[in-house]
Order: C-alpha cells, then sequence, then structure tokens
C-alpha cells in the first residue's frame, strides 16, 4: 500500500484565479438560467450534504432541482465572497459566504464546494450547506 504525496501544495495566484474564474462562470451560467450548461460543470454523481442528510444526485436530479430553484426566481442578484481551501493541485474547497437579493428580499448563506480537476477542467463534486434540516 502506497501512502498519498504529503500535504505540501501551495497554490499560486494563477491556481486561486482558475478557481475564482470557473465560479464567476458557473454563478454567469446561473442568472442565465442555463441549466444545462451548469449540470456541465458537475463530476456525477453529485454529492448533497446538509445537516443530518447526505445524499448522491444524478445530472437528472440535479437539473430538475435547479429548474425548480432558478425557474420562478425572478430578478436574482448575488454577491458572493469565495475562500478556496486546496488540498492539493487537482482538489479544492470553496467556502462562500452570499447574499442572494430578490426584489426587497436578501439572505444571507454559507455553503461549501469540492472542487475536483478533471481532464485539465474543474468540476463542483460536493456541495455543503447548512439549514436545510433531516429529511
Amino acid at each position: 500500500m502506497s501512502l498519498p504525496a504529503q500535504a505540501a501544495f501551495t497554490p499560486s495566484a494563477a491556481d486561486v484565479e482558475e478557481v475564482m474564474s470557473w465560479f464567476a462562470n458557473y454563478d454567469a451560467l446561473a442568472v442565465a438560467k442555463d441549466i444545462e450548461a451548469m449540470a456541465d460543470q458537475a463530476m456525477f454523481p453529485l454529492n448533497e450534504v446538509t445537516d443530518g442528510y447526505a445524499a448522491s444526485c444524478d445530472r437528472a436530479k440535479f437539473v430538475a432541482q435547479m429548474t425548480e430553484q432558478l425557474g420562478d426566481a425572478g430578478d436574482v442578484s448575488m454577491e458572493s465572497v469565495r475562500t478556496p481551501h486546496f488540498i492539493n493541485e487537482n482538489l479544492v474547497f470553496v467556502i462562500t459566504d452570499a447574499t442572494i437579493t430578490a426584489g426587497e428580499f436578501s439572505h444571507q448563506v454559507r455553503y461549501g464546494d469540492l472542487l475536483v480537476k478533471s481532464g485539465g477542467a474543474w468540476r463542483f463534486q460536493t456541495m455543503v450547506q447548512g439549514g436545510w434540516g433531516e429529511f
């Protein structure tokens, strides 16, 4: 049995910018409600995790969930501050603190995404957000 490489990876500014650019693109797809293109950014099956609950999600389920969440959203904006935590050059967990605004209503959220670099491209694989309660 071989051991994994030691945790000595320090991301460069270019590594961080690549991840931030990935999120800027993903956010633009969400604003455009281009759900199929959003799904293209994933590594399925996805893991979805919240309080007392974790499950896998295939592409069809993801598309259905995003269609429901974004379908009647109207004019929505989101301001985000993202903090990437690189595990190594191919894995990064990103914590997002965001304010979502729809009309007069604003809501603050914190969530995390695990991105995996596969074939030279970042893909999100795990979504973590508290507050959804046990299912």
